[in-house]
């Protein structure tokens, strides 16, 4: 029989402007409050996954204010999500831990979605608390709780309570003397709730974006001996603020290197193959959105703005550019128009259009997989199982050097037969030899 599980609840609402944090809406705006909402519940997320990963406790989202797959996309599929049913906290507690009681938890933790200083080691003191109370409580400077775990289910815990006042947590530790049952408290935290609870944060990095409206972006670009090129992307890179360069090279024996230092570009080398590139260049970026570029793309005029529209909306976990090459005829026309139609009908944008997300999808996903060849490809089928991928009007221009070098038919035929070959299962080490022998190795 398996062992009883733990559970810890987290209470979240769909970061909607105008319905999140509405106290906040005074001092950020409706945007602002529900951009902060946003990262508090995501920050409350990556504590509960730390949690879960290293103690045998399940993690459930309960959902308010949007659909289950909206927060799938958002918060990430490898959590449990939950809609909160109609009532006030105490009845929509209630209801989450009479139902894991019932299906056979050995105790129950719930916790709320906006405390900028919650800590996984706050969550385990919790789960530990439980093992020689009945109720633990965080208590919360407003005088409410933050948290409240209990090991068998008293409903009477949630009954005749003033909710959303001064006088929850006192009241709360009455019902406990009440009833006989022995409580450990943990250590009191902020939540943020008034206008008054903003000023801490102002110089917090991870809200950085709540209160300048615009988060910095990290462009990773691997080289390898790209100096023929690389400066006049840099020039285009160049162009937006708040943008960092990190170089990801493959030891280049030509002055790629020198190019992007001269342009202020951060030079991170990495011998391990292309992906090995890209997770290197992620690991050193400081910004909250990425954008992995090729060295021979161009990025269209305001292409940072472009960025932060599409990722504003939680639902969607990354985005790329239309596609566009630096060669005028026919044949590439139609090579345009086909990867257009690919990218925005089916959401399967290739390397070569700029694809970009979250730093923190990209981690969560676990990154580029180590894989030879087609780690574009590998993390585009994660992204799209996870939710939509938005392909957007700007376009980037890109060399047609390797259509020119092998002839529009030949390159289409070698692309498609890389991609049948990968759902064939054929070894992507194969593969790569492949693509690099120019279609003269059977696959």
């Amino acid at each position: 029989m398996d062992k009883p599980s733990q559970q810890l609840f987290l209470f979240a609402r769909f970061p909607i402007p105008g319905k999140a944090k509405t106290r906040l809406i005074p001092a950020l705006g409706a945007s602002g409050a529900a951009q902060l909402s946003r990262r508090l519940a995501e920050h409350a997320v990556s504590v509960a996954r730390a949690v879960q990963r290293v103690d045998e406790i399940t993690v459930t989202v309960c959902c308010t204010g949007g659909r289950r797959r909206d927060f799938r996309s958002w918060l990430g599929h490898d959590l449990d999500f939950i809609n909160q049913p109609p009532g006030n906290i105490g009845i929509r507690m209630a209801r989450a831990f009479e139902k894991a009681f019932a299906n056979g938890a050995s105790s129950v933790l719930a916790v709320g979605s906006d405390l900028p200083y919650l800590s996984s080691d706050i969550l385990q003191q919790a789960a530990r608390a439980l093992d020689d109370h009945d109720v633990v409580l965080g208590p919360a400077s407003d005088g409410g709780y933050y948290l409240i775990g209990m090991k068998h289910y008293r409903p009477e815990l949630f009954a005749e309570i003033d909710w959303s006042t001064k006088h929850v947590a006192k009241q709360t530790r009455a019902v406990v003397r009440h009833l006989g049952l022995t409580r450990a408290e943990l250590p009191q935290l902020n939540d943020v709730d008034q206008p008054e609870d903003l000023e801490p944060l102002r110089n917090d990095l991870r809200f950085f974006d709540v209160f300048t409206a615009k988060p910095r972006l990290s462009v990773i670009i691997p080289t390898l001996n790209e100096a023929e090129g690389l400066g006049a992307t840099l020039e285009h890179v160049n162009q937006a603020d708040g943008v960092e360069i990190i170089i990801a090279d493959g030891r280049s024996q030509d002055a790629t290197c020198s190019i992007a230092a001269d342009s202020g570009a951060l030079v991170v080398t990495e011998t391990g193959g292309r992906a090995a590139q890209l997770n290197a260049g992620a690991k050193q970026a400081g910004g909250r959105h990425l954008l992995f570029l090729h060295a021979d793309t161009l990025l269209p005029d305001s292409f940072d703005a472009a960025i932060r529209r599409t990722l504003n909306d939680p639902t969607t976990v990354a985005g790329a550019f239309q596609f566009q090459t630096d060669r005028i005829n026919v044949g590439m026309r139609i090579i345009e128009w086909g990867t257009n139609m690919r990218s925005s009908l089916f959401q399967w944008p290739y390397g070569d259009q700029g694809i970009f997300l979250e730093k923190r999808v990209f981690d969560e996903l676990g990154g580029f997989l180590d894989m030879p060849i087609m780690e574009d490809f590998e993390l585009v089928r994660r992204l799209r199982r996870r939710g939509r991928i938005v392909t957007v009007p700007e376009a980037v221009i890109t060399s047609a050097r390797r259509w020119q070098d092998l002839g529009i038919l030949r390159t289409t035929l070698r692309n498609q037969a890389m991609i049948i070959g990968y759902f064939a299962g054929i070894k992507p080490e194969r593969l790569a030899r492949f693509y690099r022998a120019g279609c003269t190795e059977k696959v």
